[in-house]
């Protein structure tokens, strides 16, 4: 018998007539990362080949005004017209009628966290209005800019040197200031003052970029300064900065909305319940990093996260604890890190932390200083008088440190959960431990009561609520998904957005209790595998997880490497901790192309700031980085690890396929990122938003998969036939979602299912709605050394039960090793 799902090349005509209602949620949503090389109009000319993938809402980034050329649009300059880069508002519509005609709808990611400081400046009207007229402009609330700490004007840090190194690249042309690319408007009546006074008399101060750190005064994206907070929390902003995406959404272009970073939000709850009471209630989901233990607040109007959550438990399914724990081991003794160097991950993360918190985000604790002194100074009665501002600097950096969770979400004079007030109070009693003096420590109980909104509604306990918060979750990115990760470096495929790099591992049972969490409490959440932040794609990070299996297997390849890439180059790594990094991407890769692994190696050692950073950046380092990736990753070594890639083959092929079908079929909406049905490996930024090779029309889906197969055959480091496997595999659960939303959807269930015999923890199993069956095969390698699956068999519910891809029928208890036969992730349809 063989598979009713429709043909793959083509959308069926179900898909081609019927657009997508606007109040259910989406089945299934496809990520396309717009930019100037890849438009509205070339979205819509692969709408016919995603549409037949079976997914049911394309999914776009950022569409609105941003700086010219960004490949990636989070840095929005105009909120009142859809780029033009990417073909206008015509050109979205253009798409979005496609889209229909295909039976896809279509959801948009937004940025309310933050606008782009471009060059030139006038590009962000808003901004240069500002600039121009200072705290007066009827834009200045616009923009989370501390008036009071530039004495009236606003610190741009734009300066390659000291200002007075640098007034000879100054100039008054056209009554605009200007500074290579850079423009900037006059304050009226300043034009023909002498240069000196011109610059003092704006309400803006040009300074070394240098300066940001520690003199910048105005909120920003993490530590980046070309990003410029805004207050989306005045209602007259918020109108402003969604008119136009609440418009596309009113109009039914838009019928989701993803929004980018809440946590960078004031108030995030209110921000989303304006958003509801706006959109009509679209499905809406959050890009909000829970920490392992965390719980996304029941009262946000949200369907749920973007699914960093769900990759981390999808991850850790593939995570062999034995061999993780020995990797770790061994990795501590090869790279020979100092424990808080990563060496050992607590002692790691708390450097990094105090890192950030000190230098990084100096400017941002110095604003939380002056507004912790100020409501001393005033409050009522002398109560909080003579707490010095150095106590109440350091109360505020050891509370921040100790946070184990992006941020609180408290208000001033708000409620308070019993899971903040809980964090807060345990964060406070540690950092009193920075203390000499018992007396002095009493600055903690001022912090934590103002973090907790205790000490009153006034405009300053609410800046410092909404400032805590906004600050703690720049630390948490930045220290550890940005620094931490990069020196803590076991098993890379921990290491990952949302992931926990001490602790990765995820059982089966923890699994199931997960997902019937989801099913009970998101139903509609978003989930993913791959996106344009993850630092390794879903593939890259599924070989990797295999070295868990074989730690003794990797410690041989990276002696071997190190060996001939020193005989045959004459070359060693410049240290023995990216030695580890580098040889764990490049097997990661399969066949590591020097062109895409440099890029990514030197962001590595600049994020971890150990050897060369960002800002204080050693050349020579990174030259010999450089010349290591050319001789060893690059060079005649990388068919060692070709070779060693192609021993693995199989259980790689194991956690691509079962990841795969897991994350298609587990509760939730699934996001695929573009080109991730196919085989996709993909570094960190920009590696991951390159384009993939789309068909070229509706009926090139098979052309695609003999490129996917030419692809493998040219290096031997994948399984023959993966993509053209993944990518069937993906079309028939998509299609069955599509199809059959009522299985998955908020009214369906979520079964495990539970093998029995000596091999059970192995299978990974579970039923929706009774119809569908998933069946996976978890720890490959392990499985295989210990004999295979031997008398292991699945209990299926009773019925006959029908391969979704080849046909073939199973009933009752089934030997794992009969069902699994042909391939380690099965997917079953109930007759």
């Amino acid at each position: 018998m063989t598979s009713d799902l429709p043909p793959e090349s083509s959308p069926s005509p179900a898909a081609r007539t019927a657009p997508p209602s606007r109040t259910a949620p989406p089945t299934a949503t496809y990520r396309l990362q717009l930019q100037p090389g890849f438009p509205f109009a070339a979205a819509a000319r692969v709408v016919p080949y995603v549409a037949s993938l079976g997914v049911s809402h394309l999914h776009l980034s950022p569409v609105l005004e941003a700086v010219p050329g960004s490949a990636h649009g989070y840095d929005v300059t105009g909120h009142a017209r859809v780029r033009e880069e990417l073909g206008g508002e015509e050109g979205l519509r253009a798409l979005a009628r496609t889209a229909r005609e295909h039976g896809l709808g279509i959801v948009l990611d937004i940025v309310p966290n933050h606008m782009g400081v471009p060059a030139p400046e006038r590009l962000n009207e808003p901004l240069w209005e500002v600039l121009r007229e200072g705290p007066a402009s009827p834009y200045a609330r616009w923009f989370d800019i501390d008036w009071e700490a530039g004495d009236g004007r606003v610190l741009l840090p734009v300066l390659g040197g000291r200002l007075g190194d640098e007034l000879r690249a100054l100039s008054v042309q056209g009554g605009v200031l200007t500074y290579y690319d850079h423009r900037f408007p006059l304050r009226a009546g300043t034009e023909d003052l002498p240069l000196p006074e011109l610059l003092d008399a704006q309400h803006y101060r040009l300074a070394w970029w240098r300066l940001a750190r520690t003199e910048l005064n105005y909120r920003r994206f993490f530590t980046i300064s070309d990003l410029i907070g805004l207050r989306v929390e005045d209602p007259e902003v918020f109108a402003a900065t969604h008119e136009c995406v609440l418009r596309l959404v009113r109009e039914g272009v838009v019928d989701g909305l993803r929004v980018d970073h809440p946590d960078g939000l004031a108030d995030p709850g209110a921000y989303l319940l304006r958003l509801r009471e706006e959109t009509g209630g679209v499905w809406t989901v959050v890009e909000k990093i829970l920490g392992p233990a965390e719980r996304l607040p029941v009262s946000w109007p949200v369907a749920g996260t973007t699914g960093y959550d769900a990759l981390r438990h999808l991850d850790g399914l593939f995570t062999d604890p034995v061999g993780h724990a020995e990797l770790v081991r061994l990795h501590r003794e090869s790279t020979g890190a100092a424990p808080d160097e990563g060496g050992e991950w607590e002692a790691t993360v708390r450097r990094a932390a105090r890192e950030v918190v000190a230098h990084d985000l100096a400017a941002e604790v110095e604003r939380l200083t002056r507004t912790a002194a100020a409501v001393c100074e005033t409050a009522p009665g002398l109560a909080l008088r003579d707490h010095a501002p150095w106590a109440l600097r350091t109360a505020i950096r050891e509370t921040l440190v100790r946070l184990p969770v992006y941020r609180p979400y408290t208000t001033a004079g708000g409620p308070v959960s019993a899971e903040d007030r809980a964090m807060l109070e345990e964060a406070a009693e540690g950092a009193r431990e920075a203390f000499a003096v018992p007396e002095e420590a009493a600055s903690v109980d001022v912090v934590r009561d103002l973090a907790l909104g205790r000490l009153g509604t006034g405009a300053a306990q609410r800046d410092f609520c909404a400032r805590f918060a906004q600050v703690s979750a720049a630390l948490r990115a930045k220290s550890e998904e940005d620094t931490a990760f990069y020196r803590y470096t076991p098993l890379l495929s921990a290491n990952e957005v949302g992931g926990s790099p001490e602790n990765p591992l995820v059982a089966p049972e923890e699994f199931h209790a997960y997902c019937a969490r989801l099913q009970r409490d998101w139903p509609a959440t978003g989930t993913v595998l791959s996106t344009h932040d993850t630092k390794r794609s879903a593939d890259v990070r599924a070989a990797i997880a295999v070295l868990s299996e074989c730690p003794e297997r990797w410690a041989g390849l990276l002696a071997e490497a190190a060996e001939e890439t020193l005989r045959t180059g004459g070359v060693e790594a410049p240290d023995r901790h990216l030695a580890w990094s580098a040889w764990q991407t490049a097997y990661g890769m399969g066949f590591p192309e020097q062109e895409r692994l440099v890029p990514a190696l030197l962001k590595a050692v600049r994020e971890a700031g150990l050897r060369t950073s960002w800002t204080e950046p050693d050349p020579g380092y990174e030259e010999a980085v450089e010349r290591f990736a050319a001789a060893g990753p690059g060079g005649p070594p990388l068919h060692t690890v070709t070779a060693f890639a192609r021993e693995l083959r199989e259980p790689v092929r194991a956690n691509v396929l079962g990841a795969a079908l897991l994350h298609l079929t587990m509760p939730g909406v699934p996001d695929l990122y573009m080109g991730t049905e196919r085989v996709y490996a993909a570094l960190v930024d920009p590696d991951n938003r390159r384009l993939p090779g789309f068909p070229a029309g509706e009926g090139a889906a098979d052309e695609a998969d003999t490129a996917a197969r030419d692809a493998e055959d040219l290096t031997g480091a994948l399984p023959p036939g993966l993509s053209e496997g993944k990518r069937r595999l993906t079309v028939a659960a998509l299609r069955l979602r599509r199809e059959h939303p009522e299985w998955f959807g908020a009214a369906a269930s979520y079964e495990p299912l539970r093998a029995g015999g000596p091999a059970a923890d192995h299978c990974v199993a579970f039923t929706r709605s009774g119809a569908v069956a998933t069946v996976v095969t978890r720890l490959s390698l392990r499985l295989a050394g210990a004999g295979g699956w031997r008398d292991t068999a699945l209990e299926l519910p009773p019925g006959r039960w029908r391969d979704a891809l080849d046909g073939r029928t199973v009933e009752g208890a089934v030997p794992l090793a009969e069902l699994l036969a042909r391939s380690p992730a099965v997917l079953l349809v109930r007759d």
